[in-house]
């Protein structure tokens, strides 16, 4: 038994479904469902005996040490985040609930957990901490990409958040001693991605005809990593990381945003054409305070140690996703509901999209 936190959003629910499918152990999947949690994302496993779902805060304590005491996990991997840029600029605050006060009481609970196992049992335990690249701050165009021993740099709240969690993770390993295996991950895009990130975003307004607002000068480059290969390397990093190691985990997919764009642009013109393209549709609006120009990931830690790689290049990742979007219409309704809708107001059409 495994516990994940943060198993409704985007790429915890691609972790737990991977599980299982790979045939794993059963999984109890802890997540508050704030807006971007989706049950509709795990509706293949109802009736699964294997996946156990509590709604809950990571924060809540007598919360998560009865599931801790009840299921007795051998492990717990922690992707529960409030996770947007835009959002974290607007109301910082839940950033720095969840991320930085939600993980120290996750970290506590499990510290706790672990101290009371013996023998193989407390050996065995791991916590794994998974992170973003982005708590190192920004790149310029011919700098070498981020490594485990980059400085930290954050520069917007939900970073800040971010790697004030990476620290309490890594504190609380060489404290305590607490098994923590931290990963910090580049730019995640795949199925299942709520429709505030950019290529979710992307697709869905330009399947409904709608502008596609690019901040700036679209200029700003991103590693790409295709969400399954994240969770494929989180699996690994899992069975043999080593406690108190960091590991990168990218897509060797730098691209810029306007390229991207351009990309899912073609994909799905090729796929369902619309008379005068979708590249009509490109709107650009005023870039975003702080808004980092680079990311890049060096994972050859991950490569080297643990022998992971990405198995999808960004652009046989991106048909694979595109084609997810267009046979997900259902899914899609699903998630813009009203909170959405003001979202998309607030934050695009008050830059100037059309």
């Amino acid at each position: 038994m495994i516990l994940v936190t943060g198993g409704a959003g985007f790429i915890g629910s691609n972790f737990v479904l991977d599980w299982l499918a790979g045939g794993a152990e059963p999984v109890v999947n802890l997540d508050k469902l704030t807006y971007a949690g989706n049950l509709a994302n795990l509706a293949s496993l109802e009736g699964d005996a294997r996946h156990v779902f509590v709604q809950g805060d990571i924060a809540d304590d007598a919360l998560v040490s009865g599931l801790l005491a009840k299921h007795k996990p051998r492990a717990i991997v922690h992707f529960a985040a409030e996770s947007h840029v835009d959002r974290s600029i607007h109301g910082p605050a839940q950033f720095v609930q969840t991320n930085v006060i939600g993980t120290y009481a996750l970290l506590e609970a499990a510290r706790a957990y672990w101290q009371s196992l013996e023998g193989a049992a407390r050996e065995a335990f791991r916590f794994l901490h998974v992170s973003t690249d982005e708590v190192y701050g920004t790149l310029g165009p011919a700098d070498p990409p981020f490594s485990e021993s980059t400085a930290y740099a954050p520069n917007s709240p939900y970073s800040a958040s971010k790697a004030g969690s990476d620290h309490l993770a890594r504190a609380w390993h060489h404290t305590y001693g607490l098994p923590v295996v931290t990963t910090n991950c580049s730019n995640n895009y795949g199925p299942y991605q709520f429709p505030e990130k950019l290529i979710a975003l992307m697709i869905c307004n330009a399947l409904e005809g709608k502008a596609l607002p690019v901040y700036g000068d679209g200029l700003q480059v991103r590693d790409w990593l295709y969400v399954c290969d994240h969770c494929e390397a989180i699996r690994v990093a899992l069975a043999r990381g080593r406690p108190g190691r960091v590991y990168n985990v990218g897509g060797n997919a730098e691209r810029r945003n306007i390229d991207v764009v351009n990309t899912i642009c073609d994909t799905l013109q090729q796929l369902r054409p619309r008379p005068g393209g979708y590249r009509s549709l490109i709107a650009s609006v005023p870039d975003r305070p702080g808004h980092d120009r680079r990311y890049a990931i060096d994972a050859s830690r991950i490569r080297d140690e643990l022998g992971w790689k990405p198995r999808e290049t960004f652009e046989s990742g991106l048909a694979k996703t595109v084609r997810w979007y267009l046979e997900h219409a259902g899914w899609i309704s699903g998630v813009k509901s009203g909170e959405y809708r003001r979202w998309i107001e607030t934050h695009y059409a008050t830059r100037g999209a059309p």
